[in-house]
């Protein structure tokens, strides 16, 4: 961690030098890095937005390809690059190129069904790897969700991990039926004794009208923060993040190039990856160039980012804007 900690000052230096210039760098960049995935969890917006499957498809970034990306990151002063899918434990040949770069902390958001003594010692080796295990709350409500026996599967893994004395954190989906379990003293607690050290929360995404019940409401948003700020204060030796909940402090949404962006398994730069839309491509363009995105422009520029919303995404809420906004390039283009 000290050394990390030394690669990202000089990182934000690299960003802050580039503001100076009128150019805006994002310390985050989230990589789906495959969309392929073991578990149908109920609710997946990654499934409904056709972005992920059970099969390994042929046309999707390569090794070599991700490992330029990192590089290009690393570059411009990029600090975090958090790797997702499907399921991103299926592609070892990327999680092998991400170990080369230990300027760049890698969070891994993994189903954990894939923690081998493999890829444990990959990570004990290059602490820049840092898992980070979904989980739903206890183990009737992470198996109703993600599979049965999923819950005693991934508690197993975090048991091992602690045993290593490795870092690892967690990824929990806050619902309306699970809010108050998942910051329970009792289940952060247990997490805690599990040997987590990281919690991120993150708002439920309805992506389809029969799940929408299940969508935190600007009614349910005080309580949200309040219970935030009270393990903070409370649990100090843990660290808790709040996913849209602490974009508050940054005005709206840190999606489209504010504070991260996207890049799908095909190299496709979306604002997020709640908003599948994309005008640019690294395949063909540097990453430099992606976050100039006249999608991303046009984002910012009408304020979508800073509305109010249902839900953990406001762009997954006004996608119809979203989606006049990339059919009236296309047809500028032609």
């Amino acid at each position: 961690m000290r050394s990390f900690a030394a690669a990202a000052r000089a990182a934000s230096d690299k960003r802050l030098a580039a503001e100076k210039q009128g150019e805006h760098i994002p310390p985050f960049l989230i990589a789906s890095i495959t969309s392929s995935c073991n578990l149908h969890c109920a609710g997946c917006y990654s499934r409904a937005n056709h972005a992920c499957s059970d099969k390994q498809p042929t046309d999707q970034l390569t090794a070599e390809e991700w490992d330029r990306i990192f590089a290009e990151s690393e570059e411009l002063g990029i600090s975090f690059i958090l790797l997702a899918g499907g399921e991103p434990l299926l592609r070892q040949d990327v999680m092998e190129k991400a170990s080369a770069h230990p300027g760049i902390l890698f969070p891994i958001f993994t189903n954990g069904t894939f923690l081998t003594d493999k890829y444990l010692n990959l990570m004990d080796e290059h602490s820049n790897l840092l898992p980070v295990i979904s989980i739903e709350g206890d183990e009737q409500t992470t198996d109703s969700r993600r599979g049965p026996g999923i819950y005693q599967l991934v508690t197993k893994t975090m048991q091992d991990i602690r045993e290593r004395g490795m870092i690892f954190g967690a990824s929990i989906t806050v619902t309306t039926e699970s809010m108050k379990e998942v910051y329970s003293n009792a289940f952060v607690d247990h997490l805690h004794s599990l040997g987590c050290k990281v919690i991120i929360y993150v708002e439920f995404v309805p992506v389809t009208e029969e799940s929408a019940h299940l969508a935190p409401t600007p009614k349910n948003h005080p309580y949200m923060r309040w219970q935030v700020r009270r393990l903070r204060l409370f649990k100090r030796s843990m660290v808790f993040i709040s996913f849209p909940g602490d974009e508050k402090s940054s005005g709206g949404c840190v999606a489209a190039g504010r504070g991260f962006f996207h890049i799908n398994s095909h190299g496709g730069a979306e604002p997020c990856p709640f908003s599948p839309y994309s005008d640019m491509n690294v395949r063909t363009s540097s990453i430099r160039e992606a976050m100039k995105s006249p999608l991303f422009h046009a984002l910012n520029a009408e304020g979508l980012l800073k509305d109010d919303h249902i839900g953990g995404c406001t762009l997954y809420m006004n996608r119809e804007r979203v989606e006049e906004i990339i059919a009236g390039e296309r047809g500028h283009s032609s």
